[in-house]
């Protein structure tokens, strides 16, 4: 087993949001914790990403040695189960089962949608209540989350310039991780220093520049939970709807896997100066396949055991990369960036 590992590996984590499919994360984060042949040097995160990077960094910073994987299992648990009892954290929850899991059919949700097709967030909600902040608040200490041994990088989408804004060390906050998560059908834009934010998936879902220029770990592990694959073509308006927001959520981190893919040509054909560019080595924990059935309203259901459910998922396909592709570590990629990222698929 990679977890036998005697020195544990230093990677940098890259975390996809996704509203409650971030409850995959955690799966993958709480297996990856559990192998333990893994230290992580920094992590970037976006939305749902984000609120996992935090808690992930909160957990490790309160443990010491060995400690520091327990605690942060036990954060991330605590995190996701208050996320679960919360009936207001994203959307009333669907019916028990997977098939109850969209909340497509489910008339409180429709109802909502509808809603916020006619009324912005500052007249449906003047009073700017967002739930996730009291759980923000019960979960993330912020002088671990500035100052702990895990660097932590959170993006959000300035709205008056539509670039990526990455807030870490001094300036991680609850408000930057509200605003890493603020879609602003549903939420006023969050400000922080006098200008306004929106979720960061628009602009790095999740964003990786900010890990190659401020930690100096070469592995990048992308847990990815926005399909990039999906079969057939979408003919009603919510099927629409749902491709063109995952087409946008990963734009981001599409151009800048293309952007990767081509300085390492650079570097390995010594076209660039030797030391000059990093030579990433990328990883890559998903599973398109199971999470294809639940579509985009699925992400605002924070029914616990549509959460469990993707728990599990997670755990599974980190299992299934630590079997396969850990021992790629420090070695090189472990998938094709390539056909991955950048051909087209048939």
């Amino acid at each position: 087993m990679a977890g036998r590992t005697a020195t544990p590996a230093r990677v940098d984590l890259a975390l996809q949001g996704g509203g409650s499919h971030g409850a995959f994360t955690w799966g993958v984060l709480d297996a990856l914790l559990e192998d333990g042949s893994l230290d992580f040097d920094g992590v970037s995160g976006t939305s749902a990403g984000a609120l996992n990077a935090a808690v992930l960094a909160c957990g490790w910073a309160r443990g010491r040695g060995r400690q520091r994987r327990a605690q942060a299992r036990a954060a991330l648990r605590a995190f996701w189960l208050d996320i679960g009892a919360c009936t207001a954290a994203f959307a009333p929850p669907g019916p028990a089962g997977l098939s109850g899991y969209n909340l497509d059919s489910n008339p409180w949700f429709a109802w909502g949608s509808r809603w916020t097709q006619l009324w912005s967030p500052y007249q449906f909600n003047p009073a700017n209540v967002n739930p996730l902040r009291a759980i923000l608040q019960r979960h993330v200490d912020a002088d671990a989350l500035r100052t702990g041994p895990l660097k932590v990088f959170v993006t959000a989408t300035s709205v008056r310039t539509g670039q990526a804004e990455v807030f870490s060390g001094a300036r991680l906050s609850v408000d930057a991780l509200l605003a890493s998560a603020c879609l602003p059908q549903l939420f006023q834009a969050v400000e922080i220093e006098g200008q306004a934010y929106w979720d960061g998936g628009y602009v790095g879902n999740p964003a990786l520049w900010p890990l190659i220029y401020g930690t100096e770990a070469l592995d990048i592990v992308l847990v990815q939970i926005d399909p990039l694959v999906r079969e057939g073509t979408p003919t009603s308006a919510a099927e629409i709807a749902d491709r063109l927001n995952e087409i946008t959520f990963n734009a981001g981190l599409v151009a800048e896997m293309r952007a990767i893919a081509f300085v390492k040509k650079l570097i390995a054909s010594h076209a660039v100066e030797a030391g000059h560019y990093k030579d990433l080595r990328l990883h890559r924990i998903a599973d398109d396949a199971a999470l294809a059935p639940l579509d985009a309203s699925s992400k605002y259901n924070n029914d616990r055991a549509l959460l469990e459910r993707l728990f599990e998922l997670g755990r599974v396909a980190a299992r299934r990369w630590l079997g396969h592709d850990r021992r790629a570590v420090g070695v090189g990629s472990s998938f094709d960036v390539e056909s991955v990222f950048l051909a087209p698929r048939n």
